[in-house]
């Protein structure tokens, strides 16, 4: 029988009384999904699962997406997130993975530059820091319901521009190759996200380059109150990571990001990522549009 046991007051839920290596009754799975929609993160600990395991399982949720060019496991369905190179030793901070994860650091959410933004993301943790690394995660239906109108008024309706290459920026230029960003050019997306349920959020985020229609300067003022609206305690989850942690979380309606550890501790994290439904707004000639769009507020 599966057990319940919240994460946090206002989201998030533990669910133990499952192992994932065994087969899953529907049964089973319909109680984890609804936890999924009702909670927006699910924590499954001791899942000492593999990878193909890992991709049962998470197709149950949906369609999978396929893994970016330049990103470890790409062309599969499964993102490896690791410090471990291909002899088996922890990289150097200077290595290129490392910068991956510096870029994880910063508040976001998955595949939010896609035209097609993600569903839900499945993140297993198969070696973890002993001290550190913690993921952060931010219940951004409660964000809404709490921010001042002033900021709902002057987030609603407005359209973001969304840009892999502008988060990657952020921590270094060499986070991100010419080929890299050509698969990945700048999408719009609203700043106000609208659930199936009628629940707003806020849809902001590392990969936001900035707002249609607003000065670049106008444009990260507004986005820099929000987060820091968002980024209070009491919107915020931290998970202490244990080995074999699986945790799911609600892609539409969170923000998380990877906290800091000792760079000679080993790390290995693999995600499958669930696809959303479809794009948000209209994406036609969004790449000529959004260049041009940053162009302007840039000059």
């Amino acid at each position: 029988m599966l057990a319940f046991t919240p994460l946090h007051p206002i989201f998030g839920v533990e669910v133990s009384g499952v192992d994932l290596r065994e087969p899953l009754s529907d049964t089973v799975f319909t109680q984890i999904h609804d936890a999924f929609e009702r909670h927006a993160l699910v924590i499954l600990r001791g899942q000492q699962i593999d990878d193909a395991q890992q991709i049962v399982f998470s197709r149950r949720f949906g369609a999978l997406e396929i893994t970016r060019l330049g990103a470890q496991g790409q062309g599969s369905e499964l993102v490896i997130l690791t410090n471990i190179g291909a002899d088996g030793a922890v990289v150097e901070p200077s290595h290129r993975q490392w910068l991956n994860t510096r870029a994880n650091q910063l508040w976001h959410s998955d595949s939010s530059f896609k035209p097609v933004p993600a569903h839900a993301s499945l993140l297993s943790g198969r070696i973890v820091p002993a001290k550190g690394g913690e993921t952060e995660f931010i219940n951004l239906h409660a964000v809404w319901r709490a921010l001042p109108f002033e900021l709902q008024h002057a987030a609603e309706g407005r359209i973001a521009i969304h840009d892999f290459s502008h988060s990657r920026a952020q921590v270094d230029a060499r986070a991100v190759t010419p080929e890299e960003r050509a698969v990945v050019p700048p999408v719009r997306q609203p700043l106000v996200r609208v659930s199936d349920r009628g629940e707003k959020s806020i849809y902001i985020g590392s990969h936001v380059s900035g707002i249609e229609g607003m000065a670049q300067q106008e444009a990260h003022a507004l986005l820099d109150q929000l987060l820091a609206f968002a980024a209070q305690p009491q919107f915020v989850y931290t998970h202490a990571w244990q080995a074999h942690d699986l945790l799911i979380w609600d892609n539409r309606c969170t923000l998380h990001r990877g906290r800091p550890f000792e760079p000679s501790l080993p790390r290995y994290l693999v995600r499958a990522t669930v696809a959303g439904a479809g794009p948000l707004i209209e994406q036609a000639v969004v790449a000529d549009a959004a260049r041009d769009a940053r162009d302007t507020v840039m000059q």
